[in-house]
This record gives C-alpha cells, sequence and structure tokens, in this order.
C-alpha cells in the first residue's frame, strides 16, 4: 500500500513533466513559427539592467526568441560621441545579424534609436525587419528638461547652442542631435550627427544612405505627450518645431516632403506606422505592458 509521501512523489513527476512538455512546447513553437532575433538598444544614462520588464513581455509572447541587450556605451559612457557609439554597437549587432537568415528586429529606446538610425544608414548589407524606434528624438531635441538641466546646470535651452554647435560640443551626444530652431544655420554647419543623417546639411553619402536605411522592411515610431523628456514629444514621429515653436508633423516635414533619407518612400510602401499613448512617461516606455501589446508585439514575428 502506497502512503502519503508516494503520492507526493507521483505529483511532482507529474508536475516536472508537464514542466517538460511546457518548455518544449514553447520550444517547438518558436522553432515553426521562426521567430526573429531581437536587438534591444538602450538610451542615455541607461544599461542592459533597465529591460527585464521588456524582455518578460517578449518572452511570454514570442517564447524561445533570441534577445540580445548590451552593456555598451552604458551609464556615463552613452554620453561618447554617437559616431562612435554607432561603431561599437555596430560590431557588436553584426554578428548576431550574420547568423540569422531571415533577419532581425531592432528595438531603439531614446537615444538609441539615433545610434540605430546610424547603423542602418551605414550597414550595406544590415537584415533589419522591424525598426522599433521607442520615444527616440528622431527629429532634434530642444527643451529643458531633468537631463538637460543635470548635463548643463549652467545653459538653458535658448542658450545651450553657444555650446552645442561648437566642435568640443559635438563631443558629447546630446549636442549631437539638439536641434534649437532659432539658430537653424549654425546646426546644419555645426551638427556632426543628426543633420547628416536627415541629410540636412550635404552629405556626399545620402543616396548610399538612403538605400542601406530602405532595407528595413518595418519603421515603427513610438511616443506619446505625457513623455516629459522628448521635446518635442512629436519628435519620436519626426515632427519637430518650426521657428515659432509650432510643431510641425511628419508630413508636412521638408526631410518627409523630399524624401530625404526614405519616410516618403517607406509610407508609399505601407511600412511606416505611428503609434502614439498617452499617460506614459519616458522612464517607463519599455516596462509598460500596454505599450508593448498595443504598440510592439505584433512586430517582432
Amino acid at each position: 500500500m502506497k502512503g502519503p509521501s508516494s503520492a507526493v512523489s507521483i505529483r511532482r513527476k507529474s508536475g516536472a513533466t508537464r514542466l517538460l512538455w511546457s518548455v518544449f512546447g514553447a520550444c517547438l513553437v518558436a522553432a515553426v513559427i521562426g521567430y526573429k532575433p531581437v536587438v534591444i538598444v538602450h538610451g542615455l544614462f541607461d544599461s542592459s539592467g533597465e529591460f527585464v520588464e521588456l524582455l518578460r513581455f517578449i518572452d511570454q509572447s514570442h517564447p524561445g526568441t533570441n534577445v540580445s541587450v548590451f552593456d555598451l556605451f552604458d551609464r556615463s559612457s552613452s554620453l561618447q560621441p554617437l559616431w562612435k557609439q554607432v561603431e561599437g554597437f555596430k560590431a557588436a549587432i553584426y554578428p548576431i545579424m550574420q547568423n540569422a537568415a531571415d533577419g532581425v528586429h531592432f528595438i531603439c529606446y531614446s537615444q538609441g534609436g539615433l545610434i540605430c538610425r546610424g547603423i542602418l544608414s551605414t550597414l550595406p548589407d544590415h537584415n533589419v525587419h522591424s525598426f522599433i524606434s521607442l520615444s527616440s528624438p528622431q527629429a532634434g531635441q530642444y527643451g529643458d528638461t531633468n537631463y538637460l538641466k543635470y548635463l548643463f546646470p549652467q545653459f538653458m535651452k535658448f542658450n545651450l547652442f553657444h555650446f552645442c554647435y561648437t566642435s568640443v560640443g559635438q563631443r558629447i551626444s546630446i549636442c549631437n542631435f539638439w536641434k534649437d530652431p532659432h539658430h537653424m544655420d549654425m546646426y546644419v554647419n555645426s551638427s556632426d550627427y543628426l543633420a547628416l543623417l536627415n541629410s540636412e546639411r550635404p552629405n556626399p553619402n545620402s543616396t548610399v544612405w538612403k538605400k542601406n536605411f530602405l532595407r528595413i522592411k518595418k519603421l515603427v515610431l513610438i511616443g506619446g505627450p505625457d513623455d516629459g523628456v522628448i521635446t518635442p514629444w512629436q519628435s519620436s514621429q519626426f515632427g519637430f518645431y518650426d521657428d515659432n515653436e509650432t510643431v510641425v508633423e511628419i508630413k508636412d516635414q521638408d526631410l518627409y516632403l523630399r524624401d530625404v533619407f526614405g519616410l516618403k518612400t517607406l509610407n508609399a510602401r505601407g511600412d511606416l506606422f505611428l503609434c502614439s499613448m498617452a499617460g506614459v512617461e519616458h522612464i517607463n516606455w519599455h516596462s509598460n505592458y500596454t505599450v508593448f501589446n498595443t504598440c510592439i508585439e505584433k512586430w517582432l514575428v
């Protein structure tokens, strides 16, 4: 006659069997569906540890997905010039691309969205399927935020151009995308990064960069009015201020109308998507399940 301990043992074995079948099933689903690897690039002052929730969301919705987050240029190192960061991340990410026959997905947060654009523009054989730009100042930054006050306590938004538009200023990442709508000539002539990516400054590589960028299959631009850091928040969707600090939306921007690096082409292809969500602060975009469920999950296939 079996005692109570035997019954417990049987239940434990049964539970272990169910767990094994669950893991096997998840792996089988991933193998059959073929989820593409996901690469996450962090933002200013971030590191891989900030993305625990996002990794959990991806694992729950797309089990078995290979997700990579790099501890490169993290924390204070994220202030290094963006071209330097582009080269560093490119070297780390390229082997993942080479081992992904069906391509990879990018989720690029805040400043990381600009780094990803640099990678996509300068890498002729990338295989990025979905480029998900998560609250990134794609059209530039111009606003008094906590980051600005911390980094430049002697400057306000209206006089930061005195520093940013110098050779010394351009050695700091935030100055690489600081875009003062009242000093556009200085921005165009001094910006070593964003003005080149946007072809706002003559760039002999613009045609090649546009071709490279258009290798992506989907561009997803995520942002919202309660962000509190990206200013204006519409910059996350390529909107920006005119010289009166009135926001000009993406489709009325010169860089869209002239299709300087491919936004209009992507829209014509049906591959440009904007996802706006109120009530999300900047530091919470990657840990908010509603954001993931609404704006990200569907593109990770």
